[in-house]
């Protein structure tokens, strides 16, 4: 028998499991017993969320959709025209350009590379 740690749906289980040799299963000596280690739930990983960096500005490029910002393209200050690449979200394993709305000079940036999004989550303002 081997002990094996599952999480399945937020809850933690020790498992024993049972090697099958050449497919057959090999006699156990003894009497299956429950396991009584009591399992501490491990903590589930932290998540980057999206920080604001400075001032906000009156125009907002918002997310399309949530997903995982792979990289912005823009810092504080920096003149940009209408459509010019601002940042690039992956959605379901697909990358996907975030463009400026409007021209102007960036006023915040509000995530990071890394950072996960929800639609309409802010991801720059510009003045």
């Amino acid at each position: 028998m081997r002990k094996f740690q599952v999480t399945v749906n937020g809850n933690t289980y020790e498992v024993e499991v049972e090697e099958l040799v050449g497919g057959v299963s090999t006699p156990v000596t003894g009497v299956a017993q429950p396991i009584a280690t009591p399992v501490v739930p491990i903590a589930p990983k932290a998540v980057a969320t999206p920080v604001a960096t400075g001032a906000t500005g009156t125009n907002k490029v918002v997310a399309p959709m949530p997903g995982k910002i792979v990289d912005v393209k823009v810092k504080v200050g920096q003149a940009v025209k209408e459509g010019d690449l601002i940042a690039i979200l992956e959605a379901m394993k697909m990358e996907n350009e975030v463009f400026a709305s409007a021209s102007g000079t960036i006023a915040s940036v509000n995530v990071t590379a890394g950072a996960m999004v929800e639609a309409n989550d802010v991801i720059v303002s510009m003045n």
